[in-house]
């Protein structure tokens, strides 16, 4: 996987960005997507949102592929997650795609 990580000032500037870049399919619709089939998926972009002064305004913005070609964003808070969530799925991916470049 080769990631590109950005920071940017706000969550609409990274959907901006993606959406001109032909993600165009919002999965934070079909999250359950990412959760049956999270091999299925390649995490192609990062976008980080850092809030100033409260961290639960953290969040991240995926730029996703699909083994068929789709490119999608999903949109996780903060890293509280559930085990059974697209946010936790992503991360895992994200964790995946840094170990397999050593």
């Amino acid at each position: 996987m080769d990631t590109n990580m950005y920071h940017y000032a706000t969550v609409s500037k990274a959907l901006q960005e993606l959406k001109e870049k032909g993600f165009t399919v919002d999965f934070n619709l079909q999250e359950n997507r990412i959760v049956d089939c999270g091999d299925c998926f390649e995490i192609v972009h990062i976008y980080r949102y850092e809030g100033q002064t409260d961290p639960g305004d953290e969040a991240t913005v995926y730029g996703i592929k699909s083994d068929k070609g789709e490119k999608s964003v999903f949109v996780a808070g903060d890293l509280s997650f559930d085990e059974k969530s697209a946010s936790r799925t992503l991360y895992e991916l994200s964790i995946k795609g840094r170990d397999n470049r050593n």
